[in-house]
């Protein structure tokens, strides 16, 4: 039996509002990382190292997503991220794992797995990050590899496409750059004291085949209730990107406002509706949790 036109069109529409509730999903789970940009970005002569404080091996994470659809949140997903302490290249290395999953009911309008991998040196230095995204029909792989050749950064991009075809370059940026997995381990790590409402950070993401601009602005804080039934003082940030008609506020970020910096909630501006993500648990963080509130 043919299904209605109107039945096809918001069938289409949900996927693209899945689409982008998990994108903007992986934004959330570096939301630390934004915290300290300003630091992070330095000058092609700095170094791209940073001491970690925020984390050990063995962190564990994981988080609930919701979507609005007709004014019901609806549970859609989940996503977790491990990180231990590996080799690369003989070297060694952070290795910090990203996992999406649909839930059996987004299954039935739209597939979605992503599993996201990089390597940090223990100086925080990005190494390696691959991005394998299976989202609806579309399937890609994104890969960026870092070298620093006298002290400057140097990356070699890859996006390959489920045809088989692939696009690759090399550039040597002016600045260092960070893939989003790397950035959230590497960020957490930086002292907010001196931080003040309306602060703004600008800085560079890359991924298979870009580097793009973004600026995050710290809103203040706000008590936010985790899916873990805890709450959290948290620090409230907006988070923007740069699009061809100017910037766009993309979602607000909630994390905890301790030494930690652990994403607890996320609540995001999508164009067809609203969806919030939720930590539900988090196990051996570094530092004790003084941001819960009793």
């Amino acid at each position: 039996m043919d299904v209605p036109q109107t039945a096809r069109n918001h069938a289409e529409q949900r996927q693209l509002q899945n689409y982008n509730i998990m994108k903007h999903l992986r934004l959330f789970l570096f939301t630390a990382a934004l915290l300290g940009m300003a630091c992070a970005a330095g000058t092609a002569s700095a170094q791209c190292t940073f001491k970690n404080t925020a984390f050990k091996p063995g962190e564990f994470l994981s988080y609930n997503l919701y979507f609005n659809w007709k004014f019901v949140w609806v549970k859609v997903g989940t996503a977790s991220m491990y990180v231990v302490q590996s080799k690369y290249n003989g070297q060694s290395a952070y290795r910090a794992s990203l996992t999406t999953r649909g839930n059996s009911k987004m299954d039935k309008i739209f597939v979605m797995r992503d599993t996201l991998l990089c390597y940090s040196s223990l100086n925080m230095e990005p190494l390696y990050y691959r991005k394998g995204a299976l989202e609806g029909k579309r399937y890609t792989v994104d890969e960026v590899w870092y070298k620093y050749p006298g002290g400057k950064c140097s990356i070699t991009q890859s996006r390959l496409h489920k045809d088989g075809s692939r696009k690759s370059r090399s550039l040597t940026p002016d600045q260092c750059v960070f893939d989003m997995m790397n950035i959230f381990l590497r960020a957490r790590s930086f002292d907010l004291d001196s931080w003040k409402k309306g602060h703004v950070v600008n800085f560079p993401i890359v991924d298979g085949n870009s580097v793009n601009p973004a600026k995050i602005k710290l809103l203040g804080t706000k008590t936010v209730k985790a899916d873990n039934g805890v709450k959290y003082r948290c620090l409230e940030l907006s988070y923007t990107e740069k699009e061809k008609d100017g910037w766009r506020e993309i979602a607000r970020f909630f994390v905890s406002d301790d030494s930690n910096h652990v994403p607890i909630r996320l609540d995001m501006f999508l164009k067809f509706g609203s969806a919030k993500a939720f930590l539900t648990s988090m196990r051996g963080v570094k530092n004790p949790i003084k941001s819960q509130v009793k």
